[in-house]
C-alpha cells in the first residue's frame, strides 16, 4: 500500500506570474516574504509588484530573510505579517525565504507566548490551533523543491542543528516555476542547488517509503538533469535549460513530499550549520558514501537515468563541479555525527544506521 498527496498546483513557463493574477492573488493583503536580493535581482518581485498594483492589491515587503532561517527571526516575521493585517503570503526566492514563509504562516495566526498554549518550538507539533496563512511560491533557484513541500527547515541554535516541520497545510496552493528567475544565479550557486536537487530524487528514490508514483518521478527528475550535467559544469544556461532544472527540482521536492529524505540530509546539516557550507554542496560530499550501501540495482537505475556508468564517475563529477572542503578534524566528525544521528530521517534509510557508520561516511567523504 502507498499514499499520494500534492496539493499544490503548478505553473511553469516564462512569464506565469505575469499572466495568471488570478492564482498569484488569493487574499485581500499580501506579505512578500523574500531575501534581501534574491527577489529583486532574479525580476520576480518587480513583476509580483505590478500583478498585485494593477490590481489594487496592498502589500508589504518583509526582505528580513537570512540564509538558514532562524525559529526566533520567524516568530518575528510572524508578528510583522499579523500586525500589518496580511491575510495571504507570496514567497519569492531559494529555499531559505520558501522555508521562512510556511514558518511565519505559522506564526502569524498563532502568537508564540511562554506558558501558554502555544510555545515558539510548539511549531514543530505540526497541528495548530489555526491554520497558518495560506501561500504561493516562486523559486529562484533550482535546488530546494520547497515549492512542492510541506517542510521547512529552521537553525536551532539551541540544538546546534537545523530541524524541519510539517504541516498538510504548509503547502504551496501555486508555485510558478520560470527559468527567467534563475537564468542569473552564480554559477556555484546553480551547482549547489543541483546538487541539491538531485540528492532529493535519489534520496526519495532509494528511501524505505518509495512507491511505484516517486519511483515515476524520481527517475524521471534524474533524467533532466542527466541532460544539463555539462550545462551545470560550463555554467551556460539558457531559459529553456533554467526552466528545465526547475521542473527537476519541483519534481524532488513532490518525491520528499511523499518518501522524506535519509541521513544525507540529517548529515549534511551539521556542515551547514557548524561550518557554513552550503546546503546542497554539503550533501553532495556525503552522497557517493551513502549509496555505497544501497541495493546496486536501485543505484545503478540512478546512474541510468544520469547518463553516467558508475558510482565512482558520480564522484568525479561532484569532485570537479563542487569546491574542496578543509580542515575537518576526527572531534569535529564526532560532534556532528553524535547530532546527526538522532534525526527522524535515520528510519527512512534502506539499511540500518549506526553512529559508527556516520562517523565513517563523514571520514571517507571529507578527510
Amino acid at each position: 500500500m502507498f499514499k499520494f498527496h500534492m496539493p499544490t498546483k503548478v505553473l511553469v513557463g516564462e512569464s506565469c506570474v505575469l499572466e495568471n493574477p488570478q492564482e498569484l492573488i488569493i487574499g485581500k493583503h499580501a506579505l512578500i516574504v523574500t531575501g534581501k536580493s534574491s527577489g529583486k535581482k532574479s525580476g520576480a518581485l518587480d513583476d509580483v509588484i505590478k500583478v498585485l498594483e494593477n490590481n489594487k492589491i496592498p502589500y508589504h515587503v518583509y526582505d528580513k530573510i537570512e540564509n538558514n532561517p532562524e525559529i526566533n527571526d520567524m516568530a518575528r516575521g510572524g508578528s510583522f505579517a499579523r500586525t500589518s493585517g496580511c491575510d495571504f503570503i507570496i514567497a519569492i526566492g531559494g529555499g531559505s525565504p520558501l522555508d521562512a514563509a510556511k514558518a511565519i504562516g505559522v506564526y502569524a495566526t498563532n502568537e508564540p507566548k511562554e506558558n501558554s498554549d502555544f510555545e515558539l518550538y510548539d511549531i514543530f507539533s505540526g497541528t495548530y490551533k489555526n491554520k497558518p496563512l495560506p501561500m504561493v511560491a516562486i523559486p529562484t533557484t533550482a535546488g530546494t523543491g520547497s515549492e512542492v513541500t510541506p517542510y521547512s527547515i529552521l537553525t536551532l541554535h539551541k540544538e546546534k542543528t537545523k530541524k524541519s516541520f510539517t504541516c498538510v497545510h504548509s503547502f504551496f496552493k501555486t508555485a510558478f516555476l520560470d527559468g527567467r528567475y534563475t537564468i542569473n544565479l552564480p554559477v556555484l550557486v546553480a551547482r549547489n542547488t543541483a546538487v541539491d536537487a538531485m540528492c532529493h530524487l535519489i534520496e526519495g528514490y532509494t528511501n524505505k517509503k518509495a512507491s511505484p508514483s516517486s519511483d515515476y518521478m524520481a527517475i524521471e527528475g534524474l533524467r533532466i538533469i542527466g541532460k544539463h550535467l555539462d550545462k551545470l559544469q560550463s555554467g551556460d544556461f539558457d531559459v529553456e535549460s533554467c526552466t528545465q532544472l526547475l521542473w527537476a527540482s519541483t519534481l524532488g521536492g513532490i518525491v520528499i513530499s511523499q518518501t522524506g529524505t535519509t541521513i544525507v540530509h540529517s548529515m549534511g546539516y551539521e556542515l551547514t550549520y557548524f561550518r557554513d557550507i552550503p546546503h546542497g554542496q554539503a550533501n553532495g560530499y556525503l552522497l557517493c558514501e551513502y549509496l555505497k550501501g544501497v541495493d546496486k540495482a536501485r543505484v545503478q537505475n540512478c546512474l541510468d537515468a544520469l547518463n553516467l556508468k558508475s558510482l565512482e564517475e558520480l564522484k568525479e563529477y561532484l569532485g570537479k563541479i563542487l569546491p574542496r572542503v578543509d580542515n575537518i578534524t576526527e572531534n569535529d566528525i564526532l560532534e556532528w555525527s553524535s547530532i546527526s544521528i538522532k534525526a527522524k530521517n535515520v528510519a527512512s534509510c534502506p539499511y540500518p544506521v549506526t553512529q559508527e557508520m556516520e562517523i565513517e561516511m563523514y571520514k571517507n567523504s571529507l578527510m
